[in-house]
């Protein structure tokens, strides 16, 4: 296997990092790649105001996510659990013991790669990895690459180097990108998610008011909470929010808050969602408490209104987003079915349901509701009484012939 190490401060992770760490993924035919935020720097201290460790590796976890890499990418914090100075050398003994037979490759920037004669130990450096070094373009770096080559191999004739340009790499230092965050801009040189978790704890001093932010802002912050494969189903339920509230008369700035908070609980698991259950002091009926899927609608519905302070209207379309009730108001079934028809749902029948909804509201609700009883008896599941009143209602409304 070919292991890829890309080691710094992180501080914090942006679009630079993640556009120089898939071009060596792409170019190195990498198998794995592992994102080591430093402890201690060697080479200079990190800054006053900076984000502890467990901050800075969660913000490069959610970095690591948004290659797209899925598994294949890892966030590891073996030089925050050591004592002292982050040594690169110390780290790849650790790395090699653990992987004898694997093949790895320090991946790095220019200036540290022109430096790289002078780090601490580099002779264990270049006898567990190769280095992978990137430059912005060849015409400006080559030169500079091609005698720091020739220093290297004088010296270490056996080290395997590998350098390469990344042309469309974000030219900023992470410097300038903290004195941005604290002026409230920056946002456009880090991936949505990272920029969101910046917002949600308020680090380098952005200070954002999390109860009044805008539909911008909100994004990002709304993203940092999900995996990166539920990302892309958020964001077309928000599109789906918007063309559903205008074809019906619904409040968009409404539809579009309920739907990118609306799973905004959905990555935790029972015991997580448990713990919320008792700090909010949440009714849970007997399938719901062995239900995990039932769960985040109701979590979700809290955290949207005591993190980010919506209102009844928004907290109640996300609080029934997942099994509808009686009597529904017209958000919460826009929010109900836009969760269930957007772009990238992909199941038996939902071409018809989408036509259905864009034709009668109502008749396409009850359809999505008959789906969802049908799919429950299919699988031998319960189904919650909240879906079974909420189709019985719209029958009593509109006749008893469901739609088939």
């Amino acid at each position: 296997m070919r292991i890829g190490i890309y080691g710094g401060t992180f501080n914090p992770p942006h679009l630079g990092h993640l556009t120089a760490a898939r071009t060596a993924f792409e170019l190195l035919k990498l198998d794995k790649l592992y994102l080591i935020p430093a402890a201690v720097p060697p080479h200079k201290p990190l800054p006053p105001g900076s984000p502890d460790a467990a901050e800075r590796l969660e913000l490069t976890r959610l970095a690591g996510e948004q290659l797209g890499l899925g598994d294949r990418v890892e966030t590891l914090d073996i030089e925050l659990r050591r004592e002292g100075k982050s040594y690169t050398s110390d780290t790849l003994r650790e790395l090699h013991a653990q992987h004898p037979e694997d093949e790895l490759w320090l991946l790095m920037g220019t200036d540290m790669f022109l430096t790289l004669h002078t780090w601490h130990e580099p002779e264990v450096i270049f006898a567990h990895a190769g280095v992978a070094a990137f430059g912005r373009t060849e015409e400006d770096i080559e030169p500079l690459f091609a005698a720091q080559r020739e220093r290297i191999y004088r010296t270490y004739p056996d080290a395997r180097l590998f350098t390469m340009t990344v042309p469309g790499v974000i030219d900023i230092s992470s410097t300038e990108l903290r004195a941005q965050l604290r002026q409230g801009t920056g946002g456009r040189y880090l991936a949505p998610a990272v920029y969101g978790q910046i917002l949600r704890d308020g680090l380098y001093e952005t200070g954002a008011d999390l109860k009044h932010l805008s539909l911008k802002e909100l994004r990002p912050v709304a993203l940092s909470y999900l995996k990166h494969k539920r990302i892309p189903h958020v964001l077309g339920t928000e599109q789906e929010a918007i063309r559903l509230a205008i074809r019906y008369g619904a409040d968009v700035e409404k539809a579009r808050v309920a739907a990118l908070l609306h799973d905004c609980t959905k990555k935790l698991e029972m015991e997580e969602q448990m713990a919320l259950v008792r700090k909010y002091d949440i009714p849970l009926d007997e399938l719901e408490q062995k239900a995990l899927k039932l769960l985040h609608a109701k979590t979700g519905a809290e955290i949207a209104r005591d993190v980010f302070g919506v209102d009844d209207e928004i907290y109640r379309a996300i609080q029934w987003h997942t099994t509808g009730r009686a009597d529904m108001s017209l958000l919460e079934k826009v929010m109900y079915l836009a969760d269930y028809i957007e772009p990238t749902r992909d199941f038996p029948g939902v071409d018809e349901l989408r036509r259905t909804v864009y034709e009668d509201l109502d008749r396409g609700l009850a359809m999505g509701l008959s789906m969802t009883v049908e799919e429950m008896h299919e699988r031998g599941n319960p189904v919650h009484s909240a879906t079974l009143a909420a189709l019985k209602y719209l029958e009593s409304q509109h006749g008893k012939e469901r739609p088939q």
